[in-house]
């Protein structure tokens, strides 16, 4: 009975986050997203019972079907959903939490070529974009959203948004971070609001909360762009000032010709008045 309320699971999990499946049928027969986790369910039983070559036969079979590569010896819950799963690469270490939603293009890999845990561990409810690469051994916190083409290298914590190259923390609870300094100050607001511990070492596990699966990964700031928008800004402003300074400049420059024009006038007018006295005198 578990086998099949799982995989009622895996296609009710589709009809809710994917507006453009239209019947079972459909979804049976054509979304290599569900076909691939299936795969992996099969050759990842094989692979704990110690049938590697059968469970990487079933893997290999598996990329060649839907384009997806799940190493048997990574761990998914349930509720994955896996939309246009072309490309997809899941490591062996790899860990994915209940309700997980992967875009083609991503990738959950390491970074070397060292034994033991060495892929991520992704949360609960987490939503990794399109093209985004989350490398190494350490943990995408429950809610997290990684924003499309990201490049992930170090811990992100519950709730948070990801987004550049390298990966950057740049939304935290809701609320828009700038810079390291900020995310301290809205983990710290958070952790008076719910009187929790800051310098206990297990509050951000205490953060978690049970939300809905968030699928809104396009809503994402561009940390880039505003940079550029600042930069523009301040052109705009500098540009202002030097059209302010030139016409001073014009100003000062028509002020001294004219006080020059004056000079030579007086000079002149100096001059044959000299010459009409000399004149006279003789």
């Amino acid at each position: 009975m578990k086998f099949f309320s799982r995989i009622k699971k895996d296609i009710r999990v589709i009809f809710e986050r994917d507006p453009a499946a239209k019947s079972v049928l459909e979804v049976v027969l054509c979304y290599s997203g569900l076909h691939a986790i299936w795969l992996h369910r099969i050759s990842h039983t094989l692979f704990k019972r110690g049938w590697i070559v059968s469970a990487r036969l079933v893997s290999n079979f598996c990329r060649f079907l839907t384009g997806i590569e799940i190493h048997p010896g990574a761990t998914i819950g349930d509720g994955l959903f896996i939309d246009h799963g072309t490309g997809i690469v899941i490591g062996e270490t790899a860990e994915l939490g209940r309700n997980v939603t992967l875009y083609q293009g991503v990738t959950l890999g390491g970074t070397g070529k060292e034994k033991g845990k060495r892929h991520p561990t992704i949360g609960n409810n987490v939503v990794v974009a399109t093209g985004a690469k989350v490398l190494g051994s350490f943990k995408v916190g429950d809610h997290a959203k990684i924003g499309a083409g990201s490049v992930v290298l170090k811990e992100v914590p519950p709730h948070a948004t990801v987004v550049g190259i390298p990966g950057r923390v740049v939304v935290l609870h809701g609320k828009r971070v700038h810079n390291e300094e900020e995310y301290r100050e809205v983990v710290a607001e958070l952790c008076k609001a719910r009187g929790y511990d800051i310098n206990d070492p297990n509050v951000r596990a205490e953060l978690i909360e049970e939300l809905d699966v968030d699928l809104n990964h396009d809503i994402l700031p561009d940390p880039e762009r505003e940079m550029i928008e600042i930069a523009l800004r301040q052109i705009q402003r500098l540009e202002s000032r030097i059209s302010e300074l030139e016409k001073e400049l014009a100003a000062a420059r028509a002020e001294i010709s004219a006080e020059a024009m004056r000079t030579s006038f007086l000079e002149v007018t100096l001059t044959e008045s000299k010459v009409d006295l000399n004149k006279t005198k003789e």
